[in-house]
């Protein structure tokens, strides 16, 4: 069995000590030049980083850098230049979104390890396989992924996965959020979310408002807690279990990182390692951070349970509820009945909102310095809390006493519910780590093997193995690997960092000043060379095993020599340790990886068409648009659209609407979904038995699909590949695709220099379409309008009904359903770039893409007839957007939240 490794999140150098003091095997930050998916995080200088990596790879752990951004064509030689500097500060691995990274780090250095970031959205052992060639050594796993389904995909993929296993949960599927751009003027896949998933929204079912109470936060998710899941992913064999919260800070990190170390221990058989200071049980979890505990989708889809939506932020521990309110004294009760469904202790009851309380908490007894708060369902009207100054229990309830600082009691009234929001055992353990992990002792195996003769020097060669490889064995796996018959076993310190899979030793020698001589007693038996030798205290060092079967017995060396061998061992380990061995290519890449993976044109090729060969400005501009009702097809074909692309939310619709369309004689493009989980290639396959002409791909999975079949209808990649840099679009098209749509992420600048830097005439822009705010798993439909938790028991209200969400300016944004089940709410605002139009002909463009959601036959006609007028040149820019009455604006330009009007 394989023991997955913990990886545990920095955000500062005090969440790296908790990390280390705690023991985790590796640790993921970003760096404040940019490029990391969290922003606001304080972030780690990369002019310290050689010395943070020197750091954590002294306290046994391997240091992860994130680069799990989108990169724009004008920062390649940025990117190249940080790369650079990442390998050779002996970072172990990079986590990367875009592709051009992954293909320049191979590039620069081969040495340093890939890992593909869950912002990639590689849902699918297809997808991995798709990917793989870019040098990756990890897939991180979508959040989204039951075990099943992880189990699934470990099977088929060609490279080891991680999964994250506790935190913070995305609403959206990672790298396929735009809310933030769409609303905030920045992107997600910039590093800059801006938590539009923590907003208040109501709620429209066929056009009325639907009152739900305090139910507000209906897309934010209650936070992961995977500890039950630990023994099942242990035995899949998966190589790294993730712990959310870059943003969060020590006393969150170590508490996380030492229950998940304890429960892989368990899982896979390893002595548990005791970590005093350190609490150890589930309420801790909670309350170092949690906004309620759910399993996330580990269990499978369940839309009752993922999302409460009473609050966006910490809640901490389910405590109770207030009765009453005496002076200084609170009184409350532990009611299951009225608990919410966000760590109540009561299963199947019915909550405010209807739904099953499914979630078990232990709450513990409170004690005077805890925090807490006191929750009306309204987290954003000044809630009152603040720490308890006294505590009296009773059998049936307790009693808190509150005094300055604290709440303004006159606001806390009977039926409000009760949080213990902080605790000082677990800040104080926090701070403990901080102070222990600045110096990690003892984490590093030594192995040590002593030879010698008599009248020879003694020998001792010292073995370390340290975590330069993509997975952890367990300790008794790690012992076939040592078939020495002599090996006297040590306890460790620390057990999980023993071993590791594919060993990566690194040996040192030292020898004795002074012959062997005889001994006038036992000589240099076992117990006293692991007392003089493996006394490692107050470094990074312990002895794991010492071989003393080459040591002639009755031989005897002074003591005080044996204690300078040990001093000499430490520091040539040391130096060891934080050694980098691995060049690094100083000249730009850039442009060679470039042509190395771009397609030649297809003009130089014998097969080409005579559409083929000409050039980009020879060829009509073509307005292609994508629809997803009858009505919208039907006023397409009345408008006599040549091309038009289908996206439907059930196949049987899809089926008739592709004969429509192919009876009326356009040729017909096929939408694949926007995610492909495992087991979902039979969707592509069904796809592909209707015989489109095109199929617009949406996801890695999908182009794994169709361009590795028989050749079929012609490829075109949509924005959710997320293509900003003309690296990515070549690599992209040397999968077969004959046009990329630029992401919804670049603005006008980044997108001509794009086109500038791309194989000309293979970018398509979408000018016209209502951002796809989020995309997610998590079903408003099922979750709202149903007690079911997934596709099979929420009877399908979507087929009844349409959702829209209203938000704080009164704006409603759709809510539609793709045949996943998955759910895309889209901006309520169209957004145009009518006015980019003229340059972007000129720059070669020649496939422009409208997208409708539910716009009406008229309007869907007036939008096409007005945009293929504009790329026919009949048209002007302002004319159009009057026309289709949008708002002007392309990629992340500014924010629109509180600009936009509603428009169908």
């Amino acid at each position: 069995m394989r023991r997955p490794e913990i990886l545990a999140p920095a955000g500062d150098r005090d969440a790296i000590a908790a990390a280390l003091a705690a023991g985790a095997d590796a640790i993921y930050f970003g760096l404040d030049d940019g490029f990391n998916a969290r922003a606001r995080a304080a972030n780690i200088p990369s002019a310290d980083l050689p010395e943070i990596v020197a750091w954590i790879h002294r306290g046994g752990a391997r240091a992860y850098v994130t680069f799990n951004t989108l990169v724009f064509e004008s920062e390649l030689a940025t990117v190249e230049d940080l790369l650079r500097r990442v390998a050779a500060a002996g970072t172990d691995a990079i986590i990367v979104q875009d592709p051009a990274v992954a293909l320049l780090a191979r590039a620069l250095c081969p040495a340093l390890e890939v890992h593909a970031s869950t912002q990639m959205t590689a849902s699918s052992p297809a997808a991995a396989t798709l990917l793989a060639p870019l040098g990756l050594s990890r897939v991180v796993v979508p959040r989204e992924l039951s075990v099943d389904e992880i189990r699934q995909y470990a099977a088929a993929s060609p490279v080891p996965l991680e999964v994250f296993i506790h935190g913070a949960l995305c609403v959206a599927w990672s790298g396929q959020c735009l809310s933030s751009e769409a609303w905030g003027g920045r992107s997600a896949n910039r590093g800059q979310c801006a938590q539009a998933c923590r907003l208040p929204y109501d709620l429209v079912i066929d056009g009325e408002i639907r009152e739900l109470g305090d139910v507000a936060y209906l897309l934010s998710p209650k936070d992961l807690v995977g500890l039950d899941h630990v023994p099942a992913l242990a035995e899949i064999g998966v190589a790294s279990l993730k712990i959310e919260g870059r943003m969060k800070g020590p006393a969150y990190v170590a508490t996380s990182v030492n229950q998940y170390r304890r429960a892989v221990a368990e899982a896979v058989g390893d002595p548990v390692v005791e970590t005093p200071e350190l609490p150890v049980d589930r309420a801790s979890l909670e309350v170092a951070y949690s906004r309620g505990v759910s399993p996330g989708f580990l269990g499978g889809a369940d839309h009752q349970r993922l999302v409460e939506g009473r609050a966006p932020r910490h809640r901490g521990l389910a405590l109770g509820r207030v009765t009453s309110v005496d002076g200084d004294w609170v009184t409350v009760v532990a009611d299951p009945a009225q608990q919410p469904n966000t760590g109540g202790r009561a299963i199947g009851v019915e909550t405010p909102t209807g739904r099953r309380a499914t979630d078990v908490s232990a709450a513990p007894a409170p004690r005077a310095g805890m925090g807490v708060v006191f929750d009306r369902g309204a987290p954003e009207d000044h809630e009152q809390g603040g720490p308890i100054f006294a505590v009296e229990l009773a059998p049936d309830h307790l009693r808190l006493r509150f005094g300055q600082p604290g709440p303004d009691l006159s606001r806390v009234t009977a039926g409000d519910f009760v949080w213990i929001t902080s605790d000082p055992r677990v800040t104080k353990a926090g701070e403990r780590a901080v102070a222990t992990g600045q110096l990690p002792l003892g984490r590093i195996a030594v192995s040590l093997e002593v030879t010698g003769v008599a009248n020879m020097r003694l020998r001792v060669g010292a073995r370390i193995h340290l975590h330069h490889a993509s997975a952890l064995l367990t300790q008794r796996d790690a012992s076939r690997l040592r078939p020495e018959a002599s090996i006297a076993r040590v306890p460790s310190r620390d057990a999980s960092t023993a071993f590791v899979a594919q060993l990566d030793r690194k040996e040192v020698v030292v020898t004795s000043a002074s012959p062997l001589a005889a001994a006038r007693g036992a000589g240099l038996t076992s117990e006293l060379l692991a007392d003089k030798l493996g006394a490692f205290g107050g470094t990074p060092f312990h002895l794991e095993a010492l071989d003393t079967s080459a040591l002639a017995p009755g031989l005897h060396v002074p003591v005080s020599e044996l204690k300078e061998l040990r001093r000499e061992l430490v520091a040539l380990l040391d130096a060891e340790v934080v050694r980098v061995e691995r060049v690094v290519e100083r000249d730009s890449m850039i442009d060679r990886v470039r042509l190395e993976v771009t397609p030649a044109p297809r003009r130089h090729d014998p097969t080409a068409t005579a559409v083929d060969l000409a050039l980009p400005e020879a060829l009509p501009p073509l307005v292609v648009p994508l629809c997803r009702t009858d009505a919208q097809l039907d006023a397409l074909i009345a408008a006599g659209a040549p091309e038009v692309e289908l996206d439907w939310m059930e196949l049987v619709g899809l089926g008739r609407a592709v004969g429509r369309a192919r009876d009326a004689g356009l040729r017909v493009g096929i939408a694949t979904m926007r995610v492909q989980k495992p087991g979902e290639e039979r969707i592509d396959a069904h796809l592909a038995k209707l015989a489109p002409d095109s199929i617009l791909v949406r996801s890695w999975g999908s182009l794994a699909f169709f361009a590795a079949g028989e050749p079929g209808p012609t490829l075109h990649a949509d924005f959710s590949l997320n293509v900003t840099n003309s690296i990515t679009a070549g690599w992209v098209a040397g999968h077969g695709v004959e046009s990329i749509t630029a992401a919804h992420d670049l603005d006008r600048e980044q997108l001509l220099a794009l086109l500038e830097a791309a194989p000309r005439g293979r970018i398509a822009v979408t000018v016209h379409h209502h951002i796809p705010t989020f995309h997610t798993e998590h079903c408003v439909y099922a979750h709202l309008l149903s007690t079911g938790r997934d596709f099979r028991t929420c009877g399908r209200p979507c087929e009844q009904h349409a959702v829209s969400l209203i938000d704080r300016v009164g704006l409603q944004h759709p809510v539609v359903v793709d045949v996943g089940c998955r759910n895309t709410i889209f901006n309520a605002q169209a957004q145009s770039a009518a006015s980019l139009v003229p340059e972007l002909l000129v720059a070669g463009v020649r496939r422009f893409r409208i997208e409708l959601v539910r716009e009406t036959g008229d309007e869907t006609r007036a939008l096409y007839e007005a945009y293929a007028a504009l790329c026919g040149g009949t048209m002007l820019p302002a004319e159009v957007v009057r026309r289709a009455a949008v708002h002007e604006q392309f990629g992340v330009t500014r924010g629109t939240m509180r600009t936009l009007t509603v428009i169908r």
